[in-house]
């Protein structure tokens, strides 16, 4: 049970850093015009170019959250007779595929989203990785799915529904 424990760990400190960054920038101020300084531009035509590109962005990101959660991977990926090196395999290739697809949307959300994002992958990973290794190589997939179900379902709130609420709200912002 240490690599249970483990993976709570892992669970926890990732949902605790995507927490605290977003409260963080929910938190920070604008900084107030000095004496001075130019006034901000306020350029509709760039805005009204720039706004759905970064909507599209979030509802892309918002997508890519739901794609590499546990219970959506394993609906796609899982075929019967697959062992649990084919499955790990399979699941990381597919998160960090989807992830080089939409690694430009980076520029069209807040670091802090992004930091978020990246963050679930890596961690989505790592844990992905420390269940198979508990595993025979040559175990049945169904073993290691159902474990990544069961570590995920007792870890609480999902990461990616923590990521996905930052999403969320992020996009909410920008329709103000």
């Amino acid at each position: 049970m240490d690599t249970q424990k483990l993976l709570y760990i892992v669970l926890a400190l990732g949902a605790g850093y995507m927490i605290y960054s977003t409260a963080k920038d929910l938190i920070k101020k604008k900084p107030s015009k000095e004496p001075g300084e130019p006034a901000p531009s306020n350029n509709n035509s760039n805005s009204s170019t720039i706004l759905p590109l970064q909507l599209q962005a979030y509802e892309r990101m918002a997508l890519y959250v739901e794609r590499i959660s546990p219970q959506s991977l394993i609906s796609r990926i899982y075929q019967p007779g697959m062992t649990t090196v084919d499955m790990q395999l399979a699941m990381v290739q597919q998160i960090k595929a989807e992830y080089d697809h939409n690694v430009t949307q980076q520029i069209y959300v807040s670091a802090q989203t992004w930091d978020a994002i990246k963050t679930l992958k890596e961690q989505t990973i790592s844990v992905i990785n420390q269940v198979a290794a508990t595993l025979p190589p040559d175990a049945p997939a169904m073993e290691l799915n159902k474990q990544l179900l069961e570590v995920f379902a007792e870890a609480g709130a999902s990461p990616s529904e923590l990521v996905a609420q930052i999403i969320n709200t992020e996009a909410k912002k920008l329709m103000k």
